[in-house]
């Protein structure tokens, strides 16, 4: 990166559209170090295994007044007033811990470089503080490159919401439709585009995208968009971006990819974490089902007759697997839709939307809609096949318990996926509570058959380790189980 141009970008004098921009937060002191910047331990956490970990190792760091207390409310953050409003109008009363950490600092023009999970509120802590910076009728300012299409189109709903009042015009560019709409927006200098890295760089191949003005430059879910081969789109991006723009990269996980492209592509960052990457997020009650695999079926049709299941998320491995699944709760009266990459668009959005209205009750899906799918409300999120990769454990099971609400997260164990059950407790670093239900448990062998209306006992064998669950296997027996020949 080279050297900024922006007075305010290191905390100086100048003052964007809003007031907002290069303007220090009251009280805010900013530690300089070879690619990094501080805010008082109060105000953030340093990303555990950066170079810059503590503060006070580096020596010959500008020193000041370093007890700024975090902003508890918006209203303290010295945001305009529309925004404010907007705030207010979608009903968020307090910032969430990632917005009291990374706000402030981008407020200043400060890169920020963040792990948050979905649910966190994540999008308005980088949205809030680049809207801010916008000036109206003055091209594209700001760009938030997204790993999917419903993802670039949520946070473009998103940025819209936080814009009422303003004359901020907002645009989703995405594949899977027609680009004329796409062609409009971006001729007409819309402020804000929300994009997928693939649609996004075709246009700028076809000489459609004007970058000169771009302020902000956001890289939302970016372990994600790396694993799905993005990165040549997003090195375009970067290469033809203003060096004198603000960066946000912001990230489930922080593998060494990601950790390498924030270090190079960021300058003087502030590091800032919602939760330890590999955590779940509070709130959230899990519980594991071990079970036949013929009997997988069966055991969801049960678990929705219990009281409370009212809005449910199932995830399958495969998109065959969705499909068969959706035809089981057709046949049995739920109402169901399916979504995942071989459904067009429109039915994807179709059945997005049928979710969240409620007309229907179940949601089937693949890995597609574990990120960037933001609807509130979902009581259950059932993992009918276990997630092979663990971070996709918690990718899926943030959907349900989003901003701090209450929710609940199954899994559905057959043995075969003993291992993979294993991987996700220890990258969790704690063992997922279970519960055995005699009529579905492949190690149990009950015989009764359950319908919607049976109520299956819940009961535990004793005997030898073959006639356990898995649930009542010690750490040596289950590692005996896993590694047989151990």
């Amino acid at each position: 990166m080279g050297a900024r141009s922006w007075e305010g970008h290191g905390g100086g004098g100048k003052t964007g559209p809003e007031g907002r921009r290069g303007s220090m937060v009251p009280g805010a002191t900013v530690s300089g170090t070879a690619g990094c910047r501080y805010l008082s331990q109060k105000v953030l956490r340093v990303l555990p295994g950066s170079p810059w970990q503590d503060p006070e190792s580096h020596a010959g760091t500008s020193s000041g007044d370093e007890s700024l207390e975090e902003a508890q409310t918006f209203e303290e953050m010295g945001l305009s007033e529309a925004r404010l409003a907007a705030i207010e109008a979608q009903g968020w009363s307090i910032p969430t811990p990632i917005q009291k950490k990374a706000i402030q600092p981008a407020l200043q023009g400060t890169d920020v470089v963040g792990i948050a999970q979905t649910g966190t509120g994540k999008t308005g802590a980088f949205m809030i503080p680049s809207l801010e910076q916008i000036e109206p009728g003055g091209g594209l300012q700001v760009l938030a490159l997204c790993p999917t299409r419903e993802l670039a189109q949520q946070v473009a709903e998103d940025a819209r919401l936080l814009s009422r009042g303003t004359s901020v015009r907002v645009a989703d560019i995405v594949g899977g439709v027609n680009y004329d709409p796409q062609n409009e927006a971006l001729s007409s200098g819309y402020e804000v585009i929300a994009a997928t890295p693939g649609r996004f760089n075709d246009h700028m191949e076809r000489g459609n995208v004007d970058l000169s003005n771009l302020r902000v430059l956001i890289l939302d879910e970016a372990d994600r968009m790396l694993d799905m081969g993005f990165r040549p789109q997003i090195e375009d991006v970067l290469r033809r971006s203003p060096q004198s723009r603000q960066t946000m990269l912001f990230s489930a996980t922080m593998p060494n990819g990601v950790h390498a492209l924030a270090l190079r592509i960021t300058k003087d960052a502030v590091w800032v974490e919602a939760t330890p990457q590999g955590t779940t997020a509070e709130g959230i009650e899990e519980m594991v089902y071990t079970v036949k695999p013929g009997k997988k079926p069966e055991l969801l049709m049960y678990l929705l007759e219990r009281p409370g299941w009212n809005q449910v998320l199932v995830f399958t491995r495969t998109k065959a697997g969705a499909d068969v699944l959706r035809g089981h709760l057709e046949k049995a009266g739920v109402g169901v839709d399916v979504m995942h990459s071989d459904r067009g668009m429109k039915q994807r959005v179709r059945a997005l939307d049928r979710f969240s209205s409620g007309s229907i009750r179940v949601l089937v899906a693949t890995d597609v809609a574990q990120r960037g799918l933001d609807v509130e409300g979902i009581s259950h999120v059932v993992n009918y096949d276990v997630p092979q990769d663990p971070e996709d454990y918690v990718h899926r099971i943030g959907r349900t318990g989003r901003a701090g609400a209450a929710g609940n997260a199954v899994t559905f164990v057959v043995s075969t996926d003993l291992g993979f059950l294993r991987s996700i407790e220890m990258r969790l670093k704690r063992k997922l509570p279970r519960e055995s239900l005699p009529e579905f448990d492949y190690a149990q062998g009950g015989t009764s058959k359950a319908t919607l209306s049976g109520r299956p006992r819940r009961t535990r064998t004793g005997g030898g380790m073959g006639s356990k669950s898995a649930s009542e296997l010690s750490p040596e027996e289950l590692e005996a189980l896993l590694n047989p020949d151990s």
